[in-house]
C-alpha cells in the first residue's frame, strides 16, 4: 500500500492550542441545563444516596441553588417537586400550594430571567401509583383523562411563572392539549419543551429514588418508546413539532445518539438531550472506583452529545461543567 506521506492530519493534534484551534465542538454555559428536586417538607437538603453529589432541596436551598446557576451562566433550571401526600390524579400537580408550584414561585422570585426557569409537567412524581397519568378501571394509563390533567398542571405552572414547560409524559396529543389549554388562557409566551423521543429506558434507576416514586415492580413501556426502534423516535418528534412544539428532547442521551442525530438533521426548532440519572450515576461509581478519568470523562461525554446534534444538554454535571469550561478561557 502506498502511503500518502502529504496527508498528515496529526500536524493539526501536536500541541494543546493547535488543538483547541481546529476542536469542531465545544461547550458553552449557556448550553447546560441544571435538573434539581425540591422535597416538601424538609428542614435541610437530602442527598440522593444513587446521585453522588445531587440532593433533594428545601425551598431556600434551591433558591441558592438557583441563584448560583444564573451566576454560572447556565442557559437553565429544571424544577422537579416531590411532595408529601399523593394520589391517583396527582392533585398537588396543580395545587397553587403544590410543592413544584411554590418552588417555582421562589425560583422566579429570586433569579427573575436571568436563566430559564422550566418546570417538569408530569404526574409520576404526584401519583400514589407512580405513573405519568391517569389509571382507568384496569390499571392501563387513560391517555385523554391524562391530558385533561396535563392542561390543568399547565395553566398552574404558567400561572406560577415558568418560562418554559416539559411535557414528559409521553400521552399523544399531549402538546396539541397543553398549548390550546395556554393560549385560551392568555398564556401564549409559555413555552413547550416536548420530550418527543422519550424511551423506556433502565436508565432511569437512580431518578425513581431522587423523586421517591411509587412505580413499585412497573415499567411505562405502553407510553415510552421501545429502545429497539429508531424510526418512532424521528416520527413522534414530527407529531410533536406539527402540535406547536417550541423544543425537543431526546431522553436518555447517550444510548440514543443516533436518534439525536436523526432529530437534529430534522428539526427547525432547538434540539436538546437528556443526560440521565443513570448516566451520571455509572460515572459517579466507575470514578468511584478509580477506574476512570472524572472530570475527562464527563466532558468526553457531554461534548458527544453536543457533537451528535444536541442544542443544550440537561445534566447534573452543569455546575461543575460550567466551571471547568470558564478555568479554560
Amino acid at each position: 500500500m502506498t502511503i500518502d506521506l502529504a496527508a498528515r492530519p496529526r500536524r493539526m493534534r501536536r500541541t494543546p492550542a493547535l488543538r483547541r484551534l481546529v476542536a469542531e465542538t465545544r461547550l458553552h454555559p449557556a448550553e447546560l441545563i441544571l435538573p434539581v428536586f425540591v422535597r416538601e417538607g424538609l428542614a435541610e437538603p437530602r442527598p440522593i444516596t444513587s446521585m453522588p453529589g445531587v440532593v433533594q432541596h428545601t425551598i431556600d436551598s434551591l433558591r441558592r441553588a438557583a441563584t448560583e446557576a444564573a451566576e454560572a451562566g447556565l442557559g437553565g433550571i429544571m424544577l422537579f417537586g416531590v411532595p408529601e401526600v399523593r394520589d391517583a390524579r396527582g392533585s398537588a400537580v396543580d395545587d397553587p400550594e403544590g410543592i413544584l408550584n411554590v418552588a417555582l414561585r421562589a425560583v422566579v422570585e429570586e433569579v427573575g430571567n436571568d436563566i430559564v426557569v422550566q418546570t417538569d409537567l408530569c404526574l409520576d412524581e404526584f401519583t400514589d401509583h407512580g405513573h405519568c397519568g391517569v389509571l382507568d378501571a384496569s390499571g392501563f394509563v387513560d391517555n385523554d383523562q391524562t391530558l385533561e390533567r396535563y392542561r390543568s398542571a399547565a395553566l398552574a405552572q404558567a400561572e406560577a411563572g415558568a418560562h418554559l414547560l416539559g411535557l414528559s409524559g409521553m400521552m399523544d396529543g399531549q402538546v396539541a392539549a397543553v398549548r390550546e389549554a395556554l393560549d385560551t388562557a392568555g398564556y401564549q409566551d409559555t413555552g413547550l419543551i416536548a420530550y418527543a423521543a422519550k424511551y423506556a429506558s433502565a436508565f432511569y434507576g437512580p431518578f425513581r429514588e431522587a423523586v421517591d416514586s411509587q412505580l413499585l415492580g412497573g415499567d411505562r413501556r405502553t407510553y415510552q418508546q421501545d429502545p429497539a426502534n429508531r424510526r418512532e423516535g424521528l416520527r413522534e418528534v414530527r407529531m410533536d413539532l406539527a402540535e406547536g412544539a417550541d423544543t425537543v428532547i431526546v431522553k436518555p442521551a447517550m444510548s440514543y445518539l443516533d436518534v439525536l442525530s436523526d432529530v437534529a438533521a430534522e428539526s427547525l426548532v432547538p434540539v436538546w438531550a437528556y443526560q440521565v440519572s443513570g448516566e451520571a450515576a455509572m460515572i459517579e461509581a466507575a470514578a468511584a472506583n478509580g477506574w476512570i478519568d472524572r472530570r475527562r470523562v464527563i466532558e468526553e461525554a457531554v461534548t458527544g452529545i453536543k457533537r451528535a446534534g444536541a442544542d443544550a444538554i440537561l445534566t447534573y454535571f452543569a455546575m461543575e461543567l460550567a466551571g471547568w469550561i470558564r478555568e479554560e478561557r
